[in-house]
């Protein structure tokens, strides 16, 4: 698999990472099919390493998604967990915070959502809303969101430390794949459910999100706390991209299955 992930220290530029990337699936030949088939061979494992984290209860998973309106932080869920028992899932989605979290740090809401150890959770947008956001509507001045990656990365090292690995996904798209998106959903009677008026307000502002995105992952990226930059006007090539992603670094843990209760002679042992 390509390595998209985001080297610490490196200067990201968004616009030098091509999001019709489908890596070894040539969309013009049969990669959708063989991304698909990847991803449900892939779905397997999962399951199989899910159960393991669960059972040993001494580490923890958290995946960020972050993105454009549109990018598929939904989708992602949906199809890169779907083999996986949701019984050992937590997938939180922030939203504006409320007025008890405003009375608090911006990492204070953050916190009480991490997966505890034996768990994978997912975070359909994050505290990246805090540095990104924020900063595109003048809520918080550069000087201030300088201060919070510093605070990000003591956040996430603190959360490293006590074992919970971290994978953070940009799910990467075009403005003109984000255009046809929404477009989709203006005419689908079965997707205008999810359009939001707003989306089309917050697209005027794309160039600030971009600006916004590469500082943030720019300064956050590190060897506790990886980004990836993950190319999605492709879904299919997308999803097979995260499962690998997740995959890998569930398989990174080295965990195994614990132990029977001590004593317990499983080969002598019957049910009468």
């Amino acid at each position: 698999m390509t390595d998209y992930r985001v080297k610490p220290g490196s200067k990201v530029k968004l616009g030098k990472m091509d999001p019709d990337d489908t890596g070894a699936f040539d969309p013009k030949k049969d990669g959708k099919a063989k991304a698909q088939a990847r991803t449900d061979a892939l779905h397997e494992t999962l399951s199989v390493l899910q159960e393991r984290l669960y059972a040993n209860g001494s580490h923890a998973l958290l995946v960020v998604l972050q993105g454009m309106d549109t990018a598929g932080k939904d989708g992602t869920i949906k199809h890169v967990m779907s083999g996986v028992n949701p019984l050992g899932c937590r997938v939180s989605v922030f939203k504006a915070p409320s007025h008890k979290e405003l009375s608090h740090d911006f990492l204070w809401r953050i916190h009480a959502e991490v997966p505890p150890k034996g768990y994978i959770g997912l975070f359909n947008r994050s505290h990246y809303e805090d540095v990104l956001i924020t900063r595109v509507h003048g809520m918080v001045s550069d000087k201030v969101a300088t201060q919070r990656f510093r605070h990000i990365n003591d956040f996430e090292r603190l959360l490293h430390e006590n074992g919970t690995t971290i994978v953070k996904c940009f799910l990467h798209i075009s403005k003109d794949e984000q255009r046809k998106r929404l477009e989709a959903r203006i005419q689908d009677p079965e997707k205008r459910w999810k359009f939001n008026p707003n989306d089309i307000a917050e697209r005027k502002l794309w160039d600030r999100y971009v600006t916004a995105y590469e500082d943030a992952i720019s300064a956050t990226s590190t060897d506790e706390a990886p980004w990836y930059i993950v190319p999605s006007n492709y879904k299919w090539s997308r999803n097979v991209i995260v499962a690998e992603t997740i995959l890998a670094a569930l398989e990174a843990m080295k965990l195994r299955l614990p132990p029977g209760p001590p004593g317990v002679d499983f080969k002598k042992l019957k049910i009468d």
